[in-house]
């Protein structure tokens, strides 16, 4: 029996302080584990996954992997088994499917143009002429 799961959004502001006490190279890193867990506990995730926006990554790792936000305030948005995070103020865009392009022809059989002989380069006739004056005088 397949359950139609219906939109759940909800917006937390989720607290970052622990990430500050492992060491400072680490800190980014366990700030992403820490909202990870976070959301995962409080939208009820068993095996669902959780999908971090890009302005959501940018802004904890805007001032460095030393030192990220203390908080941040995320929309979440539970959908078919993921969990999508936003800023609680970014615009969400819905992904557009791909639509299928036609096949474009390869470009190895389009008809290559010839190539022109190349005009005598007249500078390179005039040297050779003045060369050739000089040599006879």
């Amino acid at each position: 029996m397949v359950m139609f799961m219906a939109k759940l959004e909800r917006i937390y502001t989720v607290p970052l302080g622990e990430a500050f006490e492992v060491p400072r190279k680490k800190r980014v890193p366990k700030a992403v584990k820490l909202l990870k867990e976070f959301i995962a506990r409080h939208m009820k995730a068993e095996d669902e996954r959780i999908v971090i926006s890009e302005a959501l990554n940018k802004q904890l790792w805007g001032r460095s992997i030393q030192k990220p936000p203390r908080r941040v305030k995320v929309r979440l948005i539970k959908e078919d088994g993921t969990i999508k995070a936003y800023l609680s103020d970014e615009k969400i865009e819905e992904a557009k499917k791909e639509e299928k392009k036609p096949e474009e022809k390869p470009k190895a059989e389009e008809k290559e143009e010839p190539k022109k002989p190349e005009p005598p380069k007249a500078e390179e006739s005039k040297k050779a002429e003045k060369k050739e004056e000089k040599k006879e005088k």
